[in-house]
């Protein structure tokens, strides 16, 4: 199944061989010590370590559900009438959907899947780059596309990748895409990135954002067993990254239209918020301090300075607690 698909989830193996993850789990890692695929938190890939990159078909098959989650989180934090890019992925292509929803939005981005996700929507204006097109993930790269954002600023950017560290921030296996992503951040005031759990921990070949210019992740709550994503959970959390848990039904409810405000997240929805530690909020980029804007959000601009970067709304509390409440823990250690 690897070999045929490039990546696969060891729920679709477990439900494939009609056994348990646990014993698909096991499996892998007896495949992994004979060299024949690489382990994966969630699944499983062909081996290639830090070059090998899955195109969209593998992709669109892993961690599905955790992908949904996030984007739901995700959507809510976009306003009426805001301006931001959207980078290239499957995890952005979901997050489209749910922005198509948004009124007076204006999204730039460099995927056609994201740009096909919003074609018929009719209060949201959708601005492509230029570029060469990347077969494998339906992306606009190089120079062209790169030059086409060059004087452009928005509230926002929304950006997935290969892989995110708190030692290296976001990572990417392909250059071009890099390069590309580099360039999208350097429009907008805010950085998000969506990341499942599947990501954390794993480290790629090229870097696309540091650490230090993450405004927040968006990701789902790690299993039980995966140490290791809990402790790069707590490590970005450390270095001033706010990170936004995404549970079962930690989306907008059911009929809700993201983008009317933030009473449209109800307090009691199953949703994780962690504050960056005080004072470590960054710049990055030349744009200047984050400051909140004015209701509304900000629209795209050209030439000129930056805008300030809205204020992302606090989180829901989880099981009740009050709003202001910090998930134990993801609390920042003492230093």
């Amino acid at each position: 199944m690897v070999r045929a698909n490039g990546a696969v989830s060891l729920r679709e193996l477990a439900r494939v061989v009609q056994t348990s993850e646990v014993t698909v789990r096991r499996d892998v890692r007896a495949l992994e010590a004979e060299g024949l695929l690489d382990r994966r938190h969630g699944g499983a890939v062909l081996p290639g370590g830090f070059t090998r990159e899955s195109g969209f078909p593998q992709k669109s098959h892993l961690a599905t559900a955790e992908k949904t989650a996030i984007a739901d989180l995700a959507a809510s934090f976009v306003e009426e009438g805001e301006a931001v890019v959207v980078g290239a992925g499957t995890t952005t292509q979901e997050l489209a959907r749910r922005l198509a929803r948004v009124p007076g939005l204006t999204v730039v981005t460099n995927s056609l899947l994201v740009a096909q996700a919003l074609a018929h929507a009719n209060r949201v204006e959708v601005v492509m780059t230029g570029g060469t097109l990347r077969g494998s993930n339906y992306a606009l790269v190089g120079s062209g596309a790169e030059q086409s954002l060059h004087g452009l600023r928005v509230t926002r950017a929304f950006l997935s990748g290969s892989g995110l560290t708190a030692e290296r921030g976001l990572s990417t296996s392909n250059m071009l895409s890099a390069s590309v992503d580099r360039a999208l951040v350097q429009a907008a005031a805010e950085v998000v990135v969506l990341a499942d759990h599947t990501k954390l921990g794993t480290d790629t070949m090229f870097q696309t954002v540091p650490t230090d210019v993450i405004t927040r992740l968006v990701t789902d709550e790690p299993p039980s067993h995966d140490d290791r994503a809990a402790t790069e959970l707590q490590a970005l959390a450390d270095q001033g990254v706010h990170i936004s848990v995404a549970g079962p039904g930690a989306g907008a409810p059911a009929g809700a239209v993201p983008g009317s405000g933030p009473e449209q997240v109800p307090q009691q929805q199953r949703r994780r918020d962690v504050p960056p530690l005080p004072g470590q909020r960054r710049t990055h980029g030349g744009h200047g301090g984050h400051h909140p804007l004015p209701p509304g959000g900000g629209q795209a601009q050209t030439g000129g300075g930056a805008p300030s970067a809205p204020q992302l709304r606090s989180a829901g509390s989880l099981g009740g607690e009050p709003p202001t409440a910090r998930v134990a823990d993801l609390a920042p250690r003492r230093r």
